[in-house]
């Protein structure tokens, strides 16, 4: 068996001779000279046949003298050749090479690494993907030279020689001038978010920079940075996208409908941050393959192109502890583990009191859904984590299987006691998910996508009423099972088709139970779709005009309807620096969230899933038109979006009344006129920028009085702005968050009328004082050794310590036959450090 330094050796010559002679005429393989020049002069050479065997060369001259053609060879080779004694002559190749053949890419301008380049062996099936790291291998030797391509940089051949040098080189790729899919800006807001010309905003977390108080890639409160995108109460399980309700947003992880977004009932991204690959956040004009939401997209994918080299982290902070491991099981197969766990039951920080604080405001572990001034002792035990496991497995070249797992729970334990009274409550939320997904490409025109998965959620809760009997447990679950084809087509250079088919059941089932009095209720309601897809996309010669336009059709076997959804997308570049941009959609939704009682489920996650019934709960059906620019030019970047969005069939328990409508059971629309604004600018290590979004939001409820109001989640007017410092290793941000106060609906009198009850004001007549949040970061990366690094983070959330009020409501105190407002605050002075060590 040929040795290790004989394996590198031949590989050496191989790369490095075949660059200075393969092209040259007249070339004769390395080893018919030797056995030429063995019978002119009657000699004998030993050598490897590995390391001369793939050498070509211009054979020396028949009429020089020997030692002139050993020579000769030597200096064209690079190889060595010692004389045994007068007849052997030994040739061998001296050179210490200790590497594999390997490279890394990086972007010409900006300097940083590409993910997912393909790098093709010309003339072969062998196709390897660069990484996270830009970073990529190439597994066997070959004479050919390699073809690096990328969607987004211009194609580059590369011959061998250029990967023979003492370190891995960089190999600097140029982007692509306005190309389908294309990003149009690389730096959006922060490095790692990008731009592009479909609309939508993807952020890549191994390449992100940072921002303002995050003290790591949190994926949910990263996309809140986007104009347009807010969260009335600053969690990620309320994120409001151009004034709609969070369970409007469908979102996705590698195909997987996500029910439960957040840890610590919001205020933390469910996702772990150390896994995620790519995420796309799209406000509109989304693709004909995605449906069951009236407001955004979020697609969270953390599937790789390639099968990269094992690598681990672990990392922790003040309120959690995560873990992330990639293992390459062969060339072809790789396992991905990760978990995340709270310290939360095993120690008190400041970081977790301030979130403590925060989430149970207002709810039972507070008492203050009570309507009488008692002294109630209350303990509590609160815990998360999240788990996934991934397999990929490449099948030939042409075949891709992956299966992806991932859990998602939340658990309260909670002890409340009065003179010798002890009660316990509970409350757990949990989401499972599982996919399996199979994609063939049958040749470089056609492809095919087949998608299994299903998702499972559970909210379950105990009550146990300290200062009575009174027992009350309620369950709310959802079981979504899909299937999902999907084929595309390039028909020419110029036009490619897509479409498939989609199949989807989801089952719902909620569940109250009383003691005293004796009530129970057990619904449990099935739905099941059929969706058609077809989906054209137009690119021109010039790369100047892409158009997508899609149409789905769903049918619903329950409700015996089919409704269409048409989705446009257009871009055209007017010059080099301005693009235009026009998208347009039609959406259905049958699977939303309400709120029966604000006491539910303890007060904590008091929203519960239901189905459309085509009655009390109609299909939400949504239009939405946008037109905006984006300009480029001397890192200069300015982005307007101008649009309209009105959603019909939404139900007022789905929109959090606490007003003189929080009973009222009936439907209505919304409408939204709204402009969004970014203005950055890059100064090298240094950039800023401001953003500015507008919405006139407004609700229309035919069986109300007035009909017409603001809609509860309308904030008229939001500021960003955030400047950051990039050095080497070193990171820092500072910025802040302004918009206005949340509407609100104040009593008429503070005393109650003669059958004390509260009378309002006519509807969101008010609003809370502005909102002001002053946040800062810093990162610093070290490097301590070649395959370990340390990357510690530390955060600071309003730093001004600013009191700010995101909720106010109302309700009576029985002991004293008053009205008392309920004031509901944002996260005060709130550090944060962490610590990844990656390996």
């Amino acid at each position: 068996m040929m040795s290790k330094k004989h394996l590198f050796s031949s590989l050496f010559l191989f790369f490095f001779m075949l660059s200075y002679a393969q092209q040259e005429e007249g070339s004769l393989p390395l080893k018919t000279i030797l056995e030429k020049i063995e019978i002119q002069n009657n000699i004998k050479f030993n050598y490897i046949v590995e390391e001369v065997i793939v050498v070509t060369i211009i054979p020396p001259k028949t009429t020089l003298p020997l030692f002139e053609k050993l020579k000769y060879i030597e200096s064209k080779t690079g190889l060595k050749i010692k004389k045994i004694n007068s007849t052997y002559y030994s040739v061998f190749n001296n050179q210490k090479l200790d590497k594999p053949l390997c490279g890394t890419l990086v972007d010409i301008e900006t300097k940083l690494p590409i993910e997912s380049a393909t790098i093709k062996i010309q003339n072969t099936d062998i196709t390897v993907f660069s990484d996270e790291k830009g970073y990529f291998e190439i597994p066997i030797i070959s004479p050919n030279s390699i073809e690096i391509s990328h969607i987004n940089f211009e194609k580059k051949v590369v011959p061998f020689k250029e990967l023979y040098v003492s370190d891995c080189p960089k190999i600097q790729l140029k982007i692509v001038v306005l190309k389908l899919d294309e990003v149009l800006t690389k730096h959006y807001l922060t490095t790692g978010i990008y731009k592009k010309n479909d609309g939508s905003i993807e952020i890549k977390p191994a390449k992100f920079g940072i921002l303002p108080g995050l003290i790591e890639t949190d994926l949910l409160q990263t996309m809140q940075q986007i104009p347009g995108i807010n969260s009335v109460d600053e969690t990620v399980s309320n994120i409001n996208v151009r004034g709609g309700t969070h369970d409007q947003n469908l979102f996705l992880w590698n195909g997987i409908r996500m029910f439960q977004t957040g840890h610590f009932f919001g205020l933390i991204s469910a996702f772990n941050p150390s896994l995620a690959q790519t995420i796309s956040v799209t406000k509109n004009g989304t693709s004909a393959f995605f449906g069951e939401s009236v407001s955004s997209l979020i697609d969270i994918s953390s599937h790789s192109k390639s099968i990269e080299k094992t690598s681990s982290s672990i990392s922790s902070n003040l309120i959690s502890a995560e873990f992330y491991t990639r293992i390459k099981a062969t060339k072809k197969a790789a396992f991905t583990i990760s978990g995340r766990r709270s310290l939360t039951d095993f120690f008190s920080t400041p970081t977790y009191r301030n979130y403590r604080n925060r989430v149970f405001q207002n709810t039972v572990v507070t008492n203050l859904n009570s309507n009488q001034t008692i002294d109630i002792n209350t303990r509590e035990k609160f815990f998360f984590y999240d788990f996934t496991t991934q397999y990929l497995q490449k099948i030939g070249t042409k075949n891709e299987l992956t299966a992806d797992i991932i859990i998602i729970k939340n658990s309260l334990f909670l002890t409340q006691s009065i003179s010798e009274a002890k009660k316990n409550s509970n409350l757990g939320q949990e989401n499972l998910g599982a996919t399996l997904n199979w994609t063939t490409n049958w040749n470089k025109e056609n492809s095919t996508h087949l998608r299994f998965y299903v998702s499972k959620y559970s909210l379950v809760s105990k009550n146990e009423v300290v200062q009575s009997n009174q027992i009350l447990d309620q369950e709310n679950k959802v079981l979504d099972l899909g299937f999902q084809i999907r084929n595309s087509h390039q028909i020419s250079q110029t036009f490619t088709f897509n479409n498939g088919y989609q199949f989807n059941e989801i089952g719902v089932t909620n569940f109250d139970k009383i003691n005293s009095p004796s009530f129970s209720r057990k619904t449990v309601q099935v739905l099941r779709s059929h969706s058609f897809i077809g989906e054209g996309i137009f690119e021109s010669e010039n790369k100047n005009t892409v158009a997508k336009i899609g149409l789905r059709g769903t049918y619903f076997d329950t409700f015996e309807i089919l409704l269409l959804e048409p989705r446009i997308q257009f871009s055209q570049a007017l010059n080099e620096n301005i693009h235009l941009e026009i998208l347009a959609e039609q959406k259905n939704q049958t699977l939303s969230q309400i709120i029966d009682l604000q006491q539910d489920f303890l007060g904590i996650e008091k929203r519960r899933w239901t189905l459309a019934n085509d009655t009390t709960h109609p299909i939400q059906k949504s239009k939405q038109f946008s037109f905006g620019f984006t300009y480029k030019k001397n890192n200069w970047l300015i982005t307007l979006d101008n649009f309209y969005k009105k959603i019909t069939g939404i139900s007022t328990s789905s929109q959090g009344f606490q007003n003189q409508f929080e009973f009222v059971k009936t439907t209505g629309d919304y409408q939204v006129l709204g402009s969004e604004f970014l203005i950055q600018k890059n100064f090298g290590k240094f950039y800023t920028w401001v953003s500015y979004s507008y919405n006139d939001n407004k609700y229309f409820f035919d069986a109300l009085q007035p009909a017409e109001f603001i809609n509860n989640y309308q904030l008229r007017h939001a500021v960003s702005w955030a400047g950051i410092y990039e050095w080497n290793s070193i990171k820092f941000a500072l910025g802040s968050k302004w918009h206005t106060g949340k509407p609100i609906t104040t009593p008429q009198s503070t005393t109650l009328n003669s059958d004390n009850q509260i009378v309002y004001n006519s509807p969101n007549n008010s609003k809370l004082n502005d909102f002001f949040q002053l946040n800062f970061s810093a990162s610093k990366d070290w490097k301590i050794s070649d395959k370990i690094g340390l990357k510690t983070n530390i955060s600071l959330i309003n730093i001004l310590n600013t009191n700010n009020s995101i909720n106010r409501s109302y309700r009576i105190n029985n002991s004293e036959n008053t009205i008392e407002s309920l004031n509901t605050y944002a996260l005060g002075l709130t550090p944060n450090i962490n610590m990844k060590l990656s390996f």
